[in-house]
């Protein structure tokens, strides 16, 4: 397996209580509407810049092949049934490693399987444990927010 993914796994950490009109508008965009949501988003210069305009309120960083394929069991279609071995046809894939394989090459997101009914976003407990630090300071300075790169897998794995 190759080790650089095609993709971001970002995930809002905070809610949007202080948050301007266009910070909010771009999470909207970003199909972050509450914390604790997740999403895929492709690596390209466009969305870089939004994640860095609204880095205050979520993570973001490359996700391993398997933290793709865990995530994926909390996709849901709308009316709440969950992405699973028997329903993965209703997308046009065969198996859930094979749409695992094609976000995490950066082919596809969840975003682009909304017009077949799959929610375009991943909702996740928060952190088994809590933030193990602030979450008002950036991961650079000691705490969580904004870029951490391979980091995301843990934060992912204890909230899913």
């Amino acid at each position: 397996m190759e080790s650089t993914a095609g993709c971001f796994l970002v995930i809002r950490i905070k809610g949007g209580v202080k948050a301007s009109s266009e910070e909010l508008e771009i999470l909207r965009m970003l199909n972050l509407p509450r914390a604790n949501y997740a999403v895929f988003v492709l690596k390209n210069p466009s969305f870089e810049g939004m994640l860095k305009k609204v880095s205050h309120f979520i993570t973001w960083g490359e996700p391993s092949y398997l933290t793709v394929k865990r995530l994926l069991r909390r996709a849901e279609f709308n009316g709440g049934v969950r992405l699973d071995d028997e329903n993965i046809q209703r997308l046009g894939y065969s198996s859930i490693d094979e749409l695992a394989e094609e976000i995490y090459r950066g082919k596809t997101i969840l975003s682009k399987l909304k017009s077949k009914g799959l929610k375009p976003y991943l909702r996740l407990h928060p952190p088994r444990g809590g933030f193990k630090k602030t979450i008002k300071k950036s991961f650079q300075e000691g705490g969580e927010y904004g870029y951490r790169g391979e980091a995301i897998n843990e934060l992912a794995i204890k909230m899913s």
